[in-house]
């Protein structure tokens, strides 16, 4: 159990004015594919602190989002999940900054990391106008960025999803969202190569 007084600080957290697409509407996007999918999890319990966690830390200007969250987590949940649990818990954290799962784990626990990676890229495989919203929120969140320098940019991370042989690490997950996110990854590139 999450104390309430975590949580609501991780709301506040989540309301900070440079987010438009890191927001707890994102939280709460995870929370139905989990709660949808909490059966497949090994270890649920490290499994939901990360995902409210993964993200606590969002400056779009630093590059060090994922470590900071991670190390927030690890001082947060300290006394309320176990050691083990927590040094889990900001693993899958620190996973996200590559979206790769990390070599050398568990196999349930590169399971449940490689559930949660797929999770936290669901918005790919959104609908289109959900996903067109996600690029405009996106965008917005890297305002500072000159347009040659974000289309460029931009369109390297979408060629670099596009181009992995499976977008989705999990069978279901690759069931649900790959053909839709390969959709929505191709024309986004598009847009991002005609310019404005």
């Amino acid at each position: 159990m999450i104390p309430a007084a975590l949580m609501e600080a991780l709301r506040q957290r989540h309301g900070e004015p440079q987010r438009h697409y890191h927001t707890w509407a994102h939280v709460d996007a995870l929370l139905g594919h989990y709660r949808r999918w909490v059966r497949y999890l090994n270890r649920p319990g490290p499994v939901l602190w990360a995902l409210y966690w993964h993200d606590a830390v969002y400056d779009p200007r630093a590059k060090d989002n994922e470590e900071q969250s991670a190390r927030m987590l690890e001082r947060e949940a300290a006394g309320h999940l176990s050691p083990h649990d927590i040094d889990f818990a900001a693993t899958i954290i620190r996973a996200t900054a590559t979206h790769t799962v990390p070599e050398g784990l568990p196999a349930q626990d590169a399971e449940d990391l490689a559930l949660f990676l797929d999770m936290d890229l669901s918005i790919l495989g959104a609908p289109e106008a959900v996903y067109d919203r996600y690029e405009q929120d996106i965008r917005a969140e890297y305002a500072f960025v000159p347009d040659e320098a974000y289309r460029a940019g931009r369109g390297a991370i979408l060629t670099g999803f596009l181009s992995r042989p499976r977008l989705y690490f999990t069978d279901i997950a690759h069931a649900e969202w790959d053909a839709a996110a390969r959709a929505n990854l191709t024309r986004a590139v598009r847009v991002l190569e005609q310019g404005p």
